[in-house]
């Protein structure tokens, strides 16, 4: 059996590689490096490089900072590591009792706004976010209005009420105070997150007999782990490095956070400004967090690609 083709059809096939190698031959020339494309890398480039140490040189200053000696620190020209290195800030630090007593309070509150922001904000959120009732709309809207008020403006009145309560000088007081700019935003986001969610699953677990607690606590949960460390994390920064509540509501030791502890250092003459003493304690505070920043965000990224719908 003899296999014919029709002259139009090779001719049709001639045609279109014709055209494929003009293609060809044209986007090749046009991807060769012009000037413009290479001010545009270089541009590019340039501006990561700046927005990477705009980002940062302060963490390496400060860090730079607490290894100085306290007599190499106002030299001229400026010196961007330290002819010799010190460890005397970091003693100051470890060994002030003050400082390590606030480092503790930080913790105690921080956690408890984290844990308590959760609770509330995930049953607040999935009421919001799953369940149907008139009215929703504007109460998400009313609670994300809550964090458009400047810290300054509710001070007075919140003191007021501290005092009122006797919360005034309390770790229970600033826990409270730091849950009213923590739980808005866990609400808001756990919100969202738990609209995005396909309704099938609820559905399936309400068919089989659950209730809502039940098919929150089973189901919706699990997948809502990486939202739910992703606001416990961002609560967590805000609380451990608040300072205008902590400054206001705080008065002994016993109650002070790390970041009002910071602020009182002094030095060794009435008028020494203890710059190194505290750099030193900033990046004591600020290197813990960073790790559990980057331990965490795995954990987020993990749980992104975790959990799927099984048919």
């Amino acid at each position: 059996m003899s296999l014919s083709i029709e002259p139009n059809r090779i001719n049709s096939i001639q045609t279109s590689e014709s055209e494929l190698e003009r293609i060809r031959s044209f986007y090749t020339k046009a991807s060769k490096s012009t000037l413009p494309t290479i001010l545009g890398k270089v541009g590019f480039w340039l501006l990561i490089a700046f927005i990477v140490l705009y980002t940062l040189f302060p963490f390496y200053w400060a860090i730079v900072s607490s290894l100085t000696p306290t007599n190499d620190l106002y030299v001229t020209p400026v010196r961007f590591w330290p002819q010799s290195i010190t460890f005397d800030h970091y003693r100051t630090v470890f060994t002030d009792g003050g400082f390590m007593r606030a480092l503790l309070n930080s913790a105690i509150v921080s956690f408890s706004v984290v844990i308590l922001a959760l609770v509330l904000g995930t049953l607040g959120a999935y009421a919001l976010g799953r369940l149907h009732f008139r009215g929703r709309t504007v109460v998400l809207y009313l609670i994300l209005s809550m964090t458009m008020f400047p810290a300054i403006a509710i001070l007075g009145s919140l003191f007021q009420m501290m005092q009122d309560f006797g919360a005034y000088n309390t770790l229970w007081g600033l826990v409270i105070v730091y849950l009213t700019f923590t739980l808005p935003f866990t609400v808001w986001v756990l919100t969202n997150f738990f609209r995005a969610m396909p309704a099938e699953l609820e559905q399936a677990a309400l068919v089989d007999g659950a209730t809502p607690m039940r098919a929150l606590w089973d189901i919706l949960m699990p997948l809502a782990v990486p939202g739910m460390v992703t606001t416990a994390l961002l609560a967590f920064i805000a609380a451990w490095s608040e300072y205008l509540f902590a400054r206001t509501f705080t008065l002994t030791n016993s109650s002070k956070t790390v970041q009002v502890a910071i602020s009182e250092f002094t030095g060794n003459q009435s008028f020494e400004l203890p710059f190194a003493v505290r750099m030193a304690a900033a990046v004591v505070v600020t290197v813990p967090l960073l790790i559990g920043v980057l331990l965490v965000q795995k954990r987020i990224i993990a749980g992104l690609t975790a959990g799927a719908v099984k048919g």
